[in-house]
């Protein structure tokens, strides 16, 4: 399992996991192809040789706290996520800055908060969808007429009178949310100026279909706000607490 480990006297932090000793392989061209080299690794006893004589604790990272500015699967991103020693909350900083490069963890004095920057509805995805539920199709006026009152429904709305959904997205500053009682019953009567008869009761049918997790939803987009301030004034670390490092070394 991994382990996040801070220094209390250098403030670095390291995370210990399972492929810390897991050797790397290097290639060289006058070797054959399948004649690789292996080079021994332990990059925790490295950081516990670096760390001798200090002060060392564990970490427990603060669930739902991870942020980045860039899709999950983007290797050369920049994130901030919290954790705590029970004690103190401090702000973590994970990044690399080359593809073949460890990733780096440091402490970061201060704090950050998620602003949200724009909500929009998935017009796209909302147009696709009636195309292929409702049969007759809908006329190109009548689904831009829907789409147009959809969008001007939440055009002035406060994130804070919408709920929040689990719905998987690919970027961690996307968040999804469902349409209230209230927006729903005033977009059913202004659908009445619209839609006639069947339809009416087709786009009905799929509005109450799709509203809590389907292209009806909200996606609102936001931005990482870092609020740095001056470190305070560390107090003295006692300069060697063996203890706490052989606890460290035993959870290997």
């Amino acid at each position: 399992m991994n382990q996040l480990i801070r220094c209390k006297n250098c403030d670095d932090i390291f995370m210990k996991t399972p492929f810390d000793q897991f050797p790397e392989y290097e290639w060289e061209p006058d070797r054959a192809q399948e004649d690789f080299r292996s080079l021994p690794r332990d990059d925790f006893r490295d950081f516990l040789t670096h760390h001798q004589g200090h002060h060392l604790e564990n970490l427990k990272i603060i669930e739902d706290s991870f942020v980045s500015e860039k899709t999950y699967s983007e290797p050369l991103k920049t994130s901030f996520f919290k954790a705590t020693n029970g004690k103190e909350i401090f702000v973590i900083k994970k990044f690399r800055e080359k593809i073949d490069e460890p990733l780096k963890y440091q402490v970061i004095s201060g704090d950050f908060s998620l602003k949200c920057a724009s909500i929009e509805i998935q017009w796209e995805e909302i147009s696709k969808q009636l195309k292929r539920e409702i049969k007759p199709l809908l006329s190109q006026t009548q689904l831009d007429a829907f789409l147009k009152l959809y969008r001007h429904l939440f055009k002035n709305i406060d994130i804070q009178d919408l709920e929040r959904v689990p719905e998987d997205s690919p970027h961690p500053l996307e968040i999804y949310y469902k349409i209230s009682d209230v927006h729903l019953a005033y977009l059913l009567r202004n659908c009445r100026n619209i839609f006639k008869g069947q339809e009416y009761l087709a786009i009905e049918e799929f509005i109450h279909r799709h509203k809590d997790d389907g292209v009806l939803l909200l996606k609102a987009t936001y931005q990482i706000q870092l609020t740095e301030i001056a470190k305070k004034k560390k107090k003295p670390v006692p300069a060697s607490v063996p203890l706490e490092k052989e606890k460290l070394i035993k959870k290997r």
